[in-house]
């Protein structure tokens, strides 16, 4: 790691920012050239210390993950990215993966939250990041690779992906999710990505046709849902989406909507101990 080049770098780069290319206001009154060190910190999602110590060549080496989110805030080409990682000591991932990389400060909330279900999603419903509790939950959905990453793909794709919920809510998850796709289709207008998911998704679902051709738009940010566990039966979930400010990730988080969940919920979480306990030899 170059820790004095990795600070000349993002210090240039953060003051050759317009505050307009981020969606802030440059008022007149404004002296700092560039973005602010907390306006860097509040748009990749970390700490403004962290900011700080990074220009200052005082931090440890960076996760990808920050990296990712430092790439993002600052606006980075392919090649300064490239060089941002080298920097850093870590081999520049593909694009595709840095776009994929669960912001810092969205991973760390996930530690925070500790035993309370919550996971960092995609705009187009990729898991990039879960804790522990929505992994016994709801199982890990990290694994997934090629369309599969994406839930709409596999809502109407394979029958397994809506064993989770309740029959009565099936119907209106099915809609919810075609009308969210429909509202990132139209922010992300042109995006290949989303275009090309849209027409595989076409080709391969008569149901999504019949679905996408009603042009519903909406997104929904608190829910309540019953997820039906195989271990422990329905848990009924209240869910809340904290969406970053480029729209492009969200915190999904889950709580207990009612006292019999909650016990069937810390039921969950002591079978989950029980089975990641070490075994006593026959």
């Amino acid at each position: 790691m170059e820790r004095e080049e990795l600070a000349d770098f993002l210090r240039g780069r953060r003051e050759a920012i317009r505050p307009a290319e981020v969606g802030i206001t440059d008022g007149p009154r404004r002296r700092t050239r560039g973005l602010r060190r907390e306006e860097v910190a509040m748009i990749a999602g970390m700490s403004v210390d962290y900011v700080v110590r990074l220009e200052q060549g005082r931090s440890s080496r960076p996760s990808l993950q920050m990296l990712g989110a430092l790439s993002r805030a600052l606006r980075l080409s392919e090649e300064e990215r490239a060089h941002l990682f080298h920097l850093a000591g870590h081999a520049p991932p593909p694009a595709v993966e840095v776009a994929r990389l669960a912001r810092a400060g969205l991973v760390r909330m996930l530690d925070l939250l500790g035993d309370t279900p919550a996971l960092v999603m995609s705009d187009l419903g990729e898991v990039l990041a879960q804790n522990r509790t929505s992994m016994l939950l709801m199982g890990d959905h990290e694994r997934f690779s090629g369309d599969r990453r994406y839930l709409v793909y596999r809502w109407f794709t394979e029958a397994g992906a809506r064993g989770t919920l309740s029959p009565e809510e099936d119907e209106q998850r099915t809609r919810q999710l075609v009308a969210d796709l429909r509202a990132t289709a139209g922010r992300r207008a042109g995006d290949p990505e989303v275009t090309g998911l849209v027409e595989r998704l076409r080709t391969a679902s008569a149901e999504f046709r019949g679905l996408w051709a009603e042009h519903e738009v909406a997104v929904r940010r608190a829910d309540r849902k019953t997820l039906v566990h195989p271990r422990v039966g329905p848990l009924v979930m209240d869910c809340e989406t904290l969406v970053t400010p480029d729209q492009g990730q969200l915190l999904l988080v889950l709580t207990p909507a009612d006292a019999e969940t909650r016990e069937r919920l810390e039921l969950l979480r002591v079978i989950g101990v029980q089975e990641l306990s070490p075994q006593p030899s026959p």
